[in-house]
């Protein structure tokens, strides 16, 4: 019997240790994201696959349909088989896996075995003697049996959407939906947009063959406490203020110069401020010396 096949690391793919470690801090953000809102690794691996097709057919907008498969297999190490798929599907028909939390969401709020008279989705024991009874371990293994029921009863309640009263030893549902609510759907639109954009200028800086094209900029501080962390807050509050002040008649203005001097309006333009502050990672030996 042969040994099971490890995962290539990125050692193993001769990838820059540089770039490897500016991956993986891309990166940590967007598993953070992923897994707060439910999104299972095979979702966003399928995302990303659709993004590096996407882009390698961007990088090359001359290819021709007959070498399309070939060079698009070569330059993003997908299979020729997945690069078909992937340029046959319209990014708007893409269908990503939904996590199996989210299948049971949609099988609790939609089969009448588990909704009463009226469709409302059932309050749940959490599990019961009785076969056939409905229960919320019931629900789980009608979705799967390759997760515990527990450990769906505690994902559906780190999401909010679900909760476990343990002195009735009942779970009940507290959304209606499994999907960002309004707001929250404006949000993730303006995370896609501002931090998309801030990241296609650093790397549009980085591949430049010259000058880099974008400002971008960042001034870095340690050291600090909570109370100055909160005076610099301020501080980064007014001064966005103020470029908002400046930079908002100034953009009009020139908009409104360019449309009178008949120039083609094709650019666009986004001007961001940001501030992160979090807790200081401990040098290698003071972590030691913890231990």
């Amino acid at each position: 019997m042969s040994a099971p096949t490890q995962p290539p690391q990125a050692g193993d793919l001769q990838v820059d240790p540089a770039l490897a470690d500016a991956l993986r801090a891309l990166l940590a953000p967007v598993a953070r994201l992923a897994l707060a809102h439910g999104v299972p690794c095979g979702a966003v691996e399928e995302i990303l696959k659709e993004a590096f097709v996407d882009e390698a057919l961007r990088s090359q907008p001359s290819l021709s349909p007959a070498r399309a498969v070939s060079r698009l297999s070569v330059a993003t190490g997908l299979s020729r088989r997945e690069v078909t798929r992937l340029t046959r599907c319209e990014a708007a028909t893409r269908q990503v896996r939904p996590s199996p939390a989210s299948e049971l969401f949609t099988r609790w709020v939609t089969d009448p075995a588990w909704c009463d008279d009226s469709g409302a989705p059932l309050v749940l024991r959490r599990a019961t003697s009785s076969p056939g009874t409905p229960c919320f371990e019931a629900l789980a293994h009608s979705v799967t049996r390759d997760v515990h029921p527990r450990s769906f009863l505690e994902e559906m309640c780190r999401l909010g959407i679900a909760a476990h009263d343990e002195s009735t030893d009942t779970v009940r549902l507290i959304r209606n939906a499994f999907v960002p609510s309004g707001q929250r759907a404006t949000m993730l639109g303006f995370l896609g947009e501002n931090v998309g954009d801030h990241i296609a200028a650093a790397v549009a800086n980085v591949i430049a063959d010259g000058e880099p094209p974008h400002f971008e900029q960042a001034i870095f501080a340690d050291e600090l406490s909570a109370e100055s962390e909160q005076r610099v807050r301020q501080f980064v509050l007014g001064q966005w203020k103020q470029l908002m002040r400046e930079a908002v008649p100034l953009l009009e203005g020139l908009i409104d110069t360019d449309r009178k001097a008949a120039r083609p309006q094709n650019r666009r333009l986004r001007i961001g401020l940001y501030s992160y502050a979090t807790e200081m990672t401990p040098p290698p030996n003071q972590e030691e010396s913890q231990e």
